[in-house]
């Protein structure tokens, strides 16, 4: 039973059954549920982003999971995705299931702050549980079978993301007593989801042609970059401001540094980029505009407006150098996703330790932190070191297994079968999986006996170079 009034001042006051009297801004829960709705925003933004730096024989399969994953870890967040995270009684690791079916979740003081109710939190949080798989899923474009992933992210959810939220997040998770720092999902989003698509991608193995120019290709639709980038730039301003559960000066200070570390990225990337093709690159811009998302994310809340510009230019230069691993390290992740958000959320942890301020943490009038080397306590690049590490470790590790279990339970390998793989990634994944294309053209072109057909006498089910021609296209790095 929900016994809620409110005071002379429009505060919302909560009354459980045992009298405890709980007051709520009515103003911080509009904003965290504004905040939430730009969220979400952002999961079919990082779909269109991945779809338009793909070919568009494997466009929709992208846009597809934007949706698709969203739907998933909804129902595992209200089963016991919520409980597992953010139950008041769990361990140093891992909740219980004292909110199993979000039973009890209502009008009590939340986990994240005692402003907003549980239930509105819930939500907020749910959003970030959606999006970390969706990033990582990333890795399974144009080789990997759509049918094993509702499984795959509702156990990925279960075994990684919660427990990492909840040691990050919960007040009685061990990165969280220990004093490690992450305003709005450092570890648990992004060195989370980009470890989790190196392992991703090590397991699928590479593509054909990898290595070769029949990969060369260059972004299908860079309209589609920018519409994703520009739906995951404006869902940021809810994912760090609103992190801070309240309508204050910290939330305002959040979506400043937010923006100036995507705009100094951004700037950065493309200026990497023209020394070496001497074209101003509007995919290498949003490139740079993601990690620098990414990079500021830990540190929204902590860090003033100087340090973002530094940020930028930092998330800006080591990411798009750590494009390069994938050659060095002989693996193929197509989009990047390692090098933008795992590369990108370590740069983003260790800046943090250095940058804190604990005056800005300070801005909402109640957040009190030591701070970083800034305010020299200097102890707290440590913290963030066995955070960031212990994050990637967990996730490399425990993405391998769930991948392992899967392969071993019948049609739920994200594997293509051997006697398919090359004519599924010729033809696309959009018609060997789905039957469906994300353009009208694609599936007429399948249908035309001789333009573009493969050795496999099947058609490509695109329009990118032919690969037993010469081409000058010079693949355009992408990012997660």
């Amino acid at each position: 039973m929900v016994n809620i009034t409110y005071d002379a001042s429009g505060a919302m006051v909560a009354t459980d059954s045992a009298g405890t009297v709980s007051l709520f801004a009515p103003g911080d829960i509009a904003w965290t549920l504004a905040s939430t709705a730009l969220v979400w925003v952002m999961v079919p933004g990082v779909g269109y982003l991945y779809s338009g730096l793909l070919r568009r024989k494997n466009a929709l399969t992208q846009i597809y999971m934007g949706v698709m994953v969203l739907a998933v870890v909804s129902f595992q967040w209200f089963f016991w995705g919520y409980s597992l995270a953010f139950s008041d009684t769990g361990s140093a690791f891992i909740g219980n299931l004292q909110y199993f079916g979000l039973k009890g979740v209502l009008d009590a003081p939340s986990a994240g702050s005692p402003r907003i109710p549980a239930l509105v939190f819930c939500i907020y949080q749910c959003m970030f549980a959606a999006i970390t798989p969706m990033i990582a899923i990333g890795a399974l474009a144009e080789r990997g079978r759509m049918g094993p992933v509702p499984l795959f992210v509702f156990m990925w959810s279960t075994l990684v993301y919660d427990p990492i939220a909840c040691w990050t997040w919960n007040p009685n998770g061990w990165s969280f007593k220990m004093g490690g720092l992450d305003f709005a999902g450092g570890t648990p989003v992004h060195i989370s989801s980009g470890t989790a698509a190196l392992a991703i991608s090590i397991y699928l193995g590479k593509r054909k042609g990898w290595g070769t120019e029949r990969l060369s290709y260059k972004p299908h639709n860079t309209s589609h970059v920018i519409l994703g980038t520009v739906l995951l730039w404006f869902g940021w301003f809810g994912f760090n401001g609103g992190s801070a559960l309240s309508a204050n000066l910290r939330a305002a200070q959040a979506c400043i540094v937010t923006n100036l570390a995507a705009s100094c990225s951004g700037l950065t990337w493309m200026l990497w980029d023209y020394r070496l093709e001497k074209k101003w690159s509007a995919v290498g811009f949003c490139s740079g505009a993601i990690v620098g998302l990414v990079a500021i994310t830990p540190a929204s809340g902590f860090v003033g407006s100087p340090a973002a510009v530094l940020f930028g230019f930092m998330a800006g230069t080591v990411c798009n150098f750590a494009t390069q691993l994938k050659f060095l390290c002989n693996y193929d992740d197509t989009l990047d996703i390692f090098a933008s958000h795992a590369i990108g959320g370590v740069v983003g942890n260790i800046l943090t330790a250095l940058f804190a301020q604990s005056s800005v943490a300070a801005f909402d009038g109640f957040t009190v932190i030591p701070g970083g080397w800034i305010d020299h306590h200097y102890i707290q690049l440590g913290y963030q070191l066995a955070d960031s590490v212990s994050g990637m470790a967990y996730s490399f590790v425990m993405t391998t297994i769930i991948l392992w279990i899967m392969h071993f339970i019948p049609y739920c390998d994200l594997r293509l079968p051997e006697d398919s793989s090359e004519e599924a990634q010729v033809v696309g994944m959009d018609e060997y999986d789905m039957g469906e294309f994300a353009y009208d053209y694609v599936g007429l072109e399948q249908e035309i006996v001789g333009e573009g057909k493969d050795g496999l006498g099947i058609t490509t089910g695109g329009r990118e170079p032919h690969h037993h021609e010469p081409s000058h296209h010079i693949r355009a790095t992408p990012c997660g």
